[in-house]
């Protein structure tokens, strides 16, 4: 992942952390995300999502074979950069309040050491299990607004309620390679590392093909063969078109294909949706 960044040529270089900046890396916001450049469908974020070990355990959780995966985002948490904007805590869960139960599995695969305050994933234990009670007593309430149906944000009354119910935030830990894995229902957000070791991770989300529309998998089709993003839902709701913006213009150095593409299996291939499309 590194190599990725210095091969942006704008001077970014892993052993010199004054090339840190905004000037010299393509475009990640505040919480470590990069959204656009076609990074999602680079090769290497590829061989992460196909890797039997991280398939496999969704298929185990899932109890099919028959899966579709996300093209989420990747995280390039580069540890004390001091030319982006704080990042501020933003609990949030990633499924639509007005369906309940469990829907989405949500993950990410860890690439760097990740400590206690090496920044990352932190969630409220246990508060998917009082998710209906919560959006059913707090329905009064104005929302955050939402950027897609399948978000919903927590507000300080939102946290108030979570604390009174002795629900505990806890900030997950992993090595690199690790499988971080949760209910989609849980209140989440990232925290950017205090030390020096930076954050980067890619993030994979799979679901049965079963629960995906013809037209999603047609979504999915457009989304793969244009090289966009999607959220981290592999139903492909909401497609990206990897229009990077620099100072509020245009990125000279945006990307709308990967440098890289990926060679994919058959297996991996069948992840895109694309082969279950009916003729």
């Amino acid at each position: 992942m590194y190599q990725y960044l210095e091969g942006f040529g704008l001077g970014f270089d892993r052993n010199n952390r004054s090339t840190w900046t905004s000037e010299h890396l393509p475009e990640i916001n505040n919480k470590g995300m990069c959204l656009d450049y076609a990074v999602a469908h680079e090769d290497f974020v590829w061989d992460v999502r196909s890797e039997p070990g991280v398939v496999g355990a969704f298929e185990q959780w899932l109890k099919t074979e028959d899966l579709i995966v996300s093209f989420d985002a990747v995280n390039f948490g580069l540890s004390g950069r001091k030319d982006l904007a704080p990042n501020k805590p933003w609990p949030h869960q990633d499924q639509d309040p007005t369906k309940s139960g469990f829907r989405c599995l949500q993950g990410l695969v860890n690439i760097l050491p990740n400590g206690p305050n090496d920044g990352g994933l932190i969630v409220c234990k246990g508060a998917h299990l009082l998710s209906e009670q919560f959006h059913k007593e707090m329905a009064w309430e104005e929302p955050i607004p939402a950027w897609n149906p399948e978000w919903y944000g927590f507000t300080d009354a939102g946290m108030k309620w979570l604390e009174d119910k002795g629900l505990e935030w806890v900030k997950v830990s992993g090595e690199p390679g690790d499988l971080l894995l949760w209910d989609s229902r849980v209140p989440h957000y990232n925290l950017s590392s205090t030390t020096d070791q930076s954050r980067f991770c890619v993030y994979t989300c799979y679901m049965p093909v079963a629960e995906a529309s013809q037209e999603d998998l047609k979504r999915k089709k457009i989304a793969f063969e244009g090289w966009f993003g999607t959220t981290h839902w592999p139903n492909c709701q909401v497609m990206g078109r990897n229009q990077a913006k620099r100072n509020g213009e245009t990125d000279p150095h945006n990307r709308t294909e990967p440098v890289k593409k990926p060679q994919l299996s058959e297996r991996a291939y069948r992840l895109t949706g694309i082969p279950y499309i009916k003729a």
